[in-house]
């Protein structure tokens, strides 16, 4: 009987220990893939912080500040009166929509060296710039 209960006490604790190694893989698996959603200025605010986490920010690209190199990108985006440069080394180019005045979001880490290392660039045209585009074009037609 002892025999047989000193079996079970030890699959009992390898059992144990497998579900709480695992335990821990997920846990720090679902920190280390957490990213936080900010802007220029809450990003500023973060202070550290802000090294150590991995962050979408988002911002408009200052026009004329795109280099682009195949398939990186070194950029600024701006929020109101504050810019962050952007340097972008993926494995795919950035989009087509990415360009001037787009509204973009980059995804990756804060350097100490004071530049956003960005893994992943998403953009989008922002529409108020299609709509200039449109209200340009009809003056040019009446001859304003």
């Amino acid at each position: 009987m002892a025999q047989s209960s000193n079996r079970f006490l030890k699959f009992g604790a390898a059992v144990a220990i497998i579900v709480l190694s695992l335990g821990y893989l997920a846990w720090t698996g679902v920190n280390e893939s957490k990213s936080f959603y900010v802007k220029i200025p809450e990003m500023r605010a973060m202070g550290d912080a802000a090294y150590t986490r991995n962050l979408r920010v988002e911002g408009f690209v200052k026009p004329g500040s795109i280099q682009r190199n195949g398939s990186h990108a070194d950029f600024i985006i701006e929020d109101g009166d504050q810019f962050l440069p952007v340097s972008y080394k993926g494995s795919q180019p950035p989009p087509d929509t990415f360009k001037d005045h787009a509204q973009a979001l980059a995804i990756g880490r804060m350097g100490k060296d004071g530049t956003f290392h960005a893994t992943e660039v998403q953009a989008k045209c922002a529409s108020k710039y299609e709509d200039m585009e449109k209200a340009q074009n009809q003056a040019n037609k009446k001859g304003i």
